[in-house]
C-alpha cells in the first residue's frame, strides 16, 4: 500500500508516467494486488485509454466484488458500451451498499431510462439529487427524466437552471430544445436547436430536431439547409428527402420538389403524402394530368390507410406467434392458448378468439385435422366470433372449393358485414370464378393492402375495361409489394399484356436492387 501511496502522490504532482511504471512494477511482483489493479484503471482512464481502463476495472472487479468505485466505474463502462442490462447489475450492487451515492444513482438513472424503465430512472436521479443538490449534471438529468415523465414545465426549469449554471453540459442546448418542441414553443425550439447544431455541427440528432422545429414554423429556406446537411450525412434517409422535398414545394423549386419527393416514393413507395405533394408541385408546373394522377394515388392509397381495420388485433398477435407455433410443434396446445389469454388480458379477446388463434396456427403448419378442430371449437363456444368462418374458407379455397370457400365467407359476413379479410377473399372466389365486375367491386370495398390481391383487382379492372383503375391499383401493389418478386414479375407481366408498358417499366425501373 506504500508503493500505491507513492504512485498516487506521483500522479497528483503531475507524474503520470511515473506513477505507472511504479504500478507495473508493483503488479509483476504482486499481480492479483486489486488496489494496484483499480490504480492502474486509474491512470489509464486519465490517459484517455478508456478500453485498457475498463478492462484493468473488470479485472479489479474480480478480485474486489464489492468494491464500490470499482463497481461504479465498471458500471459506467458498461453503460458507455451500450450493455445496459450489465451497467444495471453492477451499479444496482454499487448502491445496496452505498444507497446514497450520489454518482452511482446517476448512472443508474441513465442506465434505467436507457433500458426503457423510467420510473426507476425518475427515483434514482431523486436520490443521485438529494446526494448532490448543487451538481448541475444531476440537474439535466433530473429535467429530461421529468420531461420523458411528460412533466416537461417542470423538466424545463431544471434544464434551464442547469445551462445557466453551466452552459458547456454536454446536449444541454439539445435537451432544452426537445423539452420546447414537447411544449410546442416552436421558437425556443428553433433557437436551442440552432445552438445545438452550433456547438455539434455533425450531431444528426440536434440537426432532425432543428429541421423539424423550422418545418412547423414554415421557416422553409431554414428547415431546407438543416435537411440538406442530414442528408450530407445521411444520403438516402426517407424523412430528410421528404422534408427536402416539401421544403422546395414551398420555396417554389417545383421541378427539384418533384426529383426529391420521387426519390422518396423510389425508397419508400408508401409515404403516402408525398403523393400529395408531388400533386401540388406539378399542378404548379401546369401538368395537369399528372398533378391528377398523384392526387388520385394518394386518396386511394388513403382509403386504404384509414379504413377500419379488421386485422388490428392480428397484428397485436405477432410478437406471440413464433412461441406459439414453436409450442403447437411441441404438441402443448394448452400453453399455446394460455400464451394467447396472457397477451390479451384486460382486452376484450374471449377463449374462443384463442382457439381461432391457434387454429390459424395450425393451418399455417399444415395440420388440416387440428386446425379445423380448434375453429369448430372456436365456434362452439361463440358462434359470432371473428375469424373462424374466414380460416376455413381460406383452407377452402387453397383446396379449390369455391363453393365451400363462398359459404364460409358469407358465414363470417353475416356475423360482421364489415369485416375486412372476409370482404376481400370473397372477392379472391368471385376472381377464380372468373366474374370480374363482382371481384372488383368486393376487392376494392375490401381496402386491401395484400399486393396478391391487389393484383387480381387489377386484373378484374383490366378484364371489364377500366383502365385508368387498373393502373392506379398496379401503383398501389407495386408500393406495398415491392419486396415481393414473384407478386412484382407477375404484376409487370400483367401490364405489359394490357398494353401498359410504360408504367410496367416505370414500375420495374423503381424496384430494390439486388
Amino acid at each position: 500500500m506504500r508503493q500505491v501511496q507513492q504512485a498516487l502522490s506521483l500522479d497528483e504532482h503531475g507524474d503520470r508516467q511515473g506513477a505507472m511504471k511504479l504500478v507495473v512494477h508493483l503488479l509483476e511482483q504482486h499481480p492479483n494486488f486489486e488496489p494496484a489493479i483499480k490504480l492502474k484503471g486509474l491512470l489509464l482512464e486519465e490517459a484517455g485509454r478508456t478500453s485498457e481502463a475498463a478492462a484493468a476495472y473488470e479485472e479489479a472487479l474480480k478480485l474486489a466484488p464489492n468494491d464500490t468505485d470499482v463497481l461504479l466505474k465498471t458500471g459506467a463502462y458498461k453503460l458507455a458500451a451500450g450493455q445496459k442490462e450489465e451497467a444495471i447489475k453492477l451499479l444496482q450492487h454499487c448502491v445496496k451498499i452505498l444507497p446514497g451515492d450520489g454518482d452511482a444513482q446517476y448512472y443508474l438513472a441513465q442506465a434505467y431510462h436507457l433500458n426503457g424503465q423510467d420510473d426507476l430512472a425518475l427515483r434514482a436521479i431523486k436520490i443521485s439529487l438529494k446526494a448532490e443538490p448543487d451538481n448541475s449534471s444531476v440537474w439535466q438529468k433530473y429535467g429530461e427524466l421529468l420531461c420523458v415523465s411528460e412533466d416537461c414545465e417542470t423538466g424545463l426549469k431544471w434544464l434551464l437552471k442547469a445551462q445557466h449554471a453551466d452552459a458547456t453540459l454536454p446536449r444541454i442546448d439539445y435537451d432544452i430544445a426537445v423539452t420546447d418542441l414537447k411544449l410546442m414553443d416552436l421558437a425556443g425550439a428553433a433557437q436551442y436547436g440552432a445552438r445545438a447544431v452550433k456547438s455539434q455541427p455533425d450531431d444528426v440528432k440536434a440537426l432532425e430536431l432543428l429541421a423539424t422545429a423550422d418545418t412547423k414554423l414554415a421557416q422553409w429556406q431554414e428547415a431546407k439547409t438543416a435537411f440538406e446537411r442530414i442528408l450530407a450525412f445521411k444520403p438516402n434517409d426517407v424523412d430528410s428527402l421528404f422534408g427536402l422535398g416539401q421544403c422546395e414545394l414551398e420555396l417554389k423549386n417545383y421541378p427539384a420538389a418533384v426529383e426529391k419527393l420521387q426519390l422518396v416514393l423510389r425508397l419508400a413507395p408508401t409515404r403516402l403524402l408525398a403523393h400529395f405533394y408531388l400533386s401540388r408541385a406539378f399542378a404548379a408546373m401546369g401538368k395537369t394530368a399528372d398533378a391528377q394522377h398523384e392526387a388520385a394515388l394518394h386518396q386511394l392509397m388513403m382509403e386504404q390507410m384509414t379504413f377500419v381495420r379488421s386485422v388490428e388485433s392480428e397484428e397485436n398477435e405477432i410478437p406471440i406467434e413464433l412461441q406459439a407455433y414453436q409450442l403447437l410443434a411441441e404438441h402443448r396446445e394448452e400453453d399455446a392458448l394460455q400464451l394467447y389469454r396472457d397477451r390479451f388480458k384486460g382486452t376484450a379477446a374471449t377463449t374462443a378468439d384463442a382457439y381461432v388463434f391457434v387454429g390459424k396456427l395450425y393451418l399455417g403448419l399444415g395440420d388440416k385435422e387440428d386446425g379445423l378442430r380448434s375453429l369448430h371449437r372456436a365456434l362452439q363456444l361463440q358462434p359470432t366470433v371473428r375469424g373462424a368462418h374466414t380460416y376455413e374458407g381460406i383452407l377452402a379455397l387453397k383446396l379449390g372449393d369455391l363453393s365451400g370457400a363462398e359459404d364460409h365467407f358469407k358465414a363470417e359476413l353475416a356475423n360482421d358485414p364489415n369485416y375486412q379479410t372476409a370482404i376481400a377473399e370473397i372477392g379472391e372466389v368471385r376472381y377464380h370464378q372468373e366474374r370480374w365486375a363482382d371481384a372488383a367491386e368486393q376487392l376494392a370495398k375490401s381496402r386491401t393492402m395484400t399486393p396478391e390481391l391487389l393484383y387480381m383487382l387489377c386484373d378484374s379492372y383490366f378484364h371489364i375495361g377500366k383502365v385508368p383503375n387498373a393502373d392506379l391499383t398496379a401503383e398501389t401493389a407495386a408500393a406495398y409489394g415491392r419486396n415481393k418478386p414473384e407478386v412484382m414479375k407477375d404484376l409487370i407481366d400483367l401490364l405489359n399484356r394490357n398494353g401498359q408498358s410504360d408504367l410496367a417499366n416505370r414500375l420495374s425501373a423503381n424496384l430494390p436492387q439486388k
